[in-house]
């Protein structure tokens, strides 16, 4: 990923499509689904428990991947694209086509 600009786009796509789905996770979160009651049997209430707390976790990666993309975003502005922060060698091409944000090579991983 040598060129500047399309890397640029790549990780503002990302940043974007990441924001885009953390807002609709918080949007329908804030839905009412009614009253969630709880028993000795497993019934809907448990069933949408386990949904909200399903929907809380992937809600905290996607913000764990956005910041990721962040932090690649400003190595870039910053000139530090692409240098591993754990040894300060170069992050393989290879590496930052599968994880363009990555900010250390897969032996400092």
């Amino acid at each position: 990923m040598s060129d500047s600009t399309s890397t640029r786009e790549l990780l503002q796509a990302l940043h974007d499509e990441l924001s885009a789905r953390a807002e609709a996770m918080r949007t329908g979160a804030a839905a009412p689904s009614g009253g969630i009651s709880f028993g000795k049997r497993v019934g809907e209430g448990t069933s949408i428990a386990i949904e909200r707390f399903t929907d809380v976790a992937i809600h905290g990666q996607l913000i764990q991947q956005l910041a990721l993309v962040d932090a690649a975003l400003v190595r870039l502005d910053e000139g530090s694209y692409g240098i591993c922060t754990g040894c300060a060698k170069p992050i393989p091409d290879e590496r930052l086509e599968v994880v363009p944000w990555a900010a250390t090579c897969v032996a400092c991983a």
